[in-house]
């Protein structure tokens, strides 16, 4: 009797120990001409001038096309990056194009990146969220906001988000900051299918659903993941793009800054 309720501690005791381990932050699977591969090679052939595309995610159909190839160790859609290769034909041709562009001196317009920019009145809006509770953002007035703009079929965004736990819930629950997670222009069923998933792998906040873009459409334009921290009074004080190296720590920082207000 002794040793079955033992066992039976120790089974709840791992059950509460699971649930605190953070999940695993998921690993790009790169894929070059239906091979597994590195960065490394990838970075050699871009230094060669072999890469002709690098394309980040992939269908349903591809991924299980995939698997049955390579096996389930390639993951999630949206964490493959397929990879394609000149061939030594191809790269001639290239080689040519590049050296008549040069020579002509095209020069290329950056896109622009922002509608609503830093010191900015944020533009008001009322978010549903996925569990069905609306947040206005005009009534959050007094705490630090940060909208984040996503997407499912975005891997930057979900590889930012796996961070957000540790980086930024964390350590501003005990303060009058609010994060906002507002998917961008995609249906609410397939918003909920993922967030599901996120929650299961401990990425738990407030989702939104912006399904027409009605949001969107007030802050930015073009990439994501965007985020947008705003003030107290409803100013935008800091605004990023991408999910390159240190930029949450970027965005913690300023955090800090305006809390300390």
């Amino acid at each position: 009797m002794k040793k079955i309720i033992c066992f039976a501690i120790v089974l709840i005791f791992q059950s509460f120990y699971a649930q605190d381990i953070a999940a695993k932050k998921p690993e790009y699977v790169i894929i070059i001409n239906n091979e597994i591969s590195s960065m490394e090679k990838v970075e050699k052939y871009g230094q060669d001038g072999y890469v002709k595309s690098m394309n980040k995610g992939v269908s349903d159909e591809k991924r299980n096309e995939l698997a049955k190839k390579l096996g389930d160790k390639i993951g999630d859609k949206e964490f493959i990056i397929v990879v394609e290769i000149y061939t030594e034909k191809e790269k001639i041709e290239n080689d040519k194009k590049r050296s008549s562009a040069v020579a002509e001196k095209q020069t290329v317009k950056k896109p622009q990146e922002y509608i609503l920019n830093i010191n900015d009145k944020a533009a008001d809006f009322t978010l549903k969220l996925i569990d069905g509770k609306e947040i206005k953002l005009s009534d959050l007035k007094g705490k630090v906001v940060l909208v984040n703009f996503w997407a499912t079929w975005c891997a930057p965004c979900l590889m930012e988000f796996y961070d957000v736990p540790t980086k930024i819930i964390e350590p501003f629950k005990n303060d009058d900051f609010v994060f906002l997670a507002i998917s961008k222009g995609e249906a609410e069923k397939l918003v909920s299918k993922k967030v599901e998933k996120l929650k299961k792998d401990g990425l738990s906040f407030n989702y939104g659903i912006d399904s027409d873009q009605k949001i969107w459409n007030q802050y930015g334009m073009n990439s994501i993941p965007k985020n947008f921290l705003i003030d107290q009074n409803g100013i935008v004080k800091y605004v990023s793009t991408g999910n390159a190296t240190g930029n949450l720590e970027n965005i913690v920082a300023e955090i800090r800054k305006l809390l300390s207000k």
